[in-house]
Order: C-alpha cells, then sequence, then structure tokens
C-alpha cells in the first residue's frame, strides 16, 4: 500500500473517531487486530457494542464508499467482532456494526454515520 494511500486512511479514522465521539460513541479501541483480521474502530453507544468499519474516499461518491464493503469484508469483520467480544468477556453484550463514510473532494469533506449497517454475518 502506498504512502498515500496509508495517510488517506489514519486522516479518515482521524476524522471518523472525531464524528463519533461528537456523536456521543464512547471510544474503546482503534485498529483492533486478532488472528482472524482487523476492525477499524471498536466503541460503545449507549449500552451497545460498536464494531466499526470506515472507508475513506478522495474524489468518488459517498455513495461509493458505503457500499464498498463486501460479503466477504462483512464475514470477516463479524469473526474479528466475535474474536474481540470473547477475549474481553463480553459475548452476552448487544453489539452492531457501523460503518463510517469519509468523501474528501477539493477540500470538502462530508462523513456519514451509517448505523447498524449490516448483520453478523456467517456464511
Amino acid at each position: 500500500m502506498t504512502k498515500e494511500r496509508l495517510d488517506l486512511g489514519r486522516l479518515g479514522e482521524d476524522l471518523a473517531l472525531k464524528k463519533i465521539r461528537s456523536l456521543g460513541y464512547m471510544f474503546i479501541a482503534r485498529n483492533y487486530r486478532c488472528p482472524l483480521g482487523e476492525v477499524d474502530l471498536v466503541a460503545r453507544d449507549g449500552d451497545t457494542l460498536v464494531f466499526i468499519e470506515i472507508k475513506t474516499r478522495k474524489g468518488r461518491s459517498l455513495g461509493y464508499a458505503k457500499e464498498s464493503i463486501t460479503k466477504r469484508k462483512r464475514r470477516q469483520l463479524s469473526k474479528v467482532a466475535l474474536a474481540y467480544m470473547k477475549s474481553h468477556g463480553v459475548v452476552d453484550a448487544r453489539s452492531r456494526f457501523d460503518v463510517v463514510a469519509v468523501h474528501i473532494r477539493g477540500g470538502i469533506t462530508e462523513i456519514e454515520v451509517v448505523r447498524n449497517a449490516f448483520d453478523l454475518s456467517y456464511d
């Protein structure tokens, strides 16, 4: 991955974290990794544990960022979320998956939080 893409990803994560905090989420972890993969952010929204995937795009539409989470990616995020819950002893916690789409174009930044973007995926 190029330095430019890594920098764009970091910027998107910073902006997404700021946005979810402004919405009242309590930040727990950034870039949680386990042998099954990674989730960008883990947070709490009230009594719900939230696993957040961030998609940052430059020049393309906000919709394109949201639609870029494939079935395979949903399955992988589901496995990581279950591993997180098991390793942190919160398997009975209410949880959900959110997507934060960050669109940067010509110095203008749009950020959209899609709550409950998809369900736990087993298949």
